[in-house]
């Protein structure tokens, strides 16, 4: 079998594993990603910590370090439901950030993790389709930082729920159009998800992302072309997956490692899966760390 055919193969099947996982809520397989030949780490090599001044969300200024004030975190805890309240831990500052050295080159580079020794973890949400009315207390009072991948066709019904998440520190990031599985499509197609995406939510929500996120975690080098191409920096699956309050681990172990990005969705089950999330950083003995931070 000639490699293209075989590669088709391979990425056809990984979809179909994983479709059920992006869209409906439903319970994904215990981790899917695509192959190596189709959705390869990034070898990116990185720099060593320097000083950074603590970021802030460019639109609103609202710092995303973890520096909500004591006052507020408490009037967000005091604000949820009693059995929530008591599950929400709270971390340490994350250390000073550094920045991964971008590879030269025509496509952007995807990565699952940072590499990095620190021990932080990242906590990425995608979609938008579910739009819980306690997330925004949960965010204050968790008071750590979280980059969201949105889907416009998700978001566009109500976009002022994301302005009032993206007002705790919350930042914004593209993850295309309508959800589609990008390996299928021509590079012009692919761009136009991806620029589209990027060029609507900058409108939305003030500034036009800079990451991005395949849908399904599948791409190929058209959709790493493309990302580059609409003038972002960079393409993130992810190392660990959660759904219904279960964390699902890649590699076996049952804890997330030092520059794991964690993925989530906007579903029924937000509260829990955010609660699990924070769950196994804490017992993972990491803090959470802003993803934009890292990439120059």
């Amino acid at each position: 079998m000639k490699r293209s055919k075989l590669l088709r193969v391979v990425a056809a099947g990984v979809l179909l594993a994983i479709v059920a996982g992006c869209n409906d809520g439903s319970s994904p397989p215990a981790f899917v990603s695509a192959p190596a030949s189709v959705t390869p780490e990034s070898t990116s090599v990185t720099t060593g910590p320097t000083e950074a001044a603590p970021s802030s969300n460019p639109v609103s200024g609202v710092p995303v370090n973890g520096a909500q004030t004591p006052e507020a975190v408490s009037a967000a805890l005091a604000a949820l439901p009693a059995n929530i309240r008591a599950r929400v831990p709270q971390f340490p500052a994350p250390p000073a950030a550094f920045k991964v050295k971008l590879p030269p080159g025509e496509k952007a580079p995807n990565f699952q993790r940072i590499p990095t020794k620190d021990r932080i973890a990242f906590i990425t949400i995608d979609d938008g389709w579910e739009k819980n009315p306690l997330a925004v207390k949960l965010f204050q009072a968790a008071n750590v930082p979280i980059t969201l991948f949105l889907e416009v066709d998700a978001v566009k019904v109500k976009p002022a729920y994301f302005t009032e998440l993206q007002q705790t520190g919350a930042v914004i990031e593209a993850h295309t159009l309508t959800h589609p599985n990008l390996p299928g499509m021509s590079y012009e197609a692919q761009k136009h998800q991806i620029c589209g995406s990027a060029d609507q939510l900058g409108k939305l929500y003030g500034r036009r992302p800079v990451l991005f996120r395949p849908p399904f975690g599948a791409f190929n080098g058209n959709t790493l072309r493309a990302v580059k191409d609409c003038g972002m920096k960079a393409s993130f699956t992810w190392k660990e997956t959660t759904d219904k309050g279960k964390i699902r681990f890649q590699d076996g172990h049952k804890r997330v490692a030092p520059g794991d990005i964690i993925l989530m969705h906007f579903r029924p089950a937000f509260i829990e899966d955010f609660l699990a999330v924070l769950t196994i950083i804490q017992k993972s003995n990491l803090t959470p760390a802003l993803l934009e931070d890292y990439i120059p």
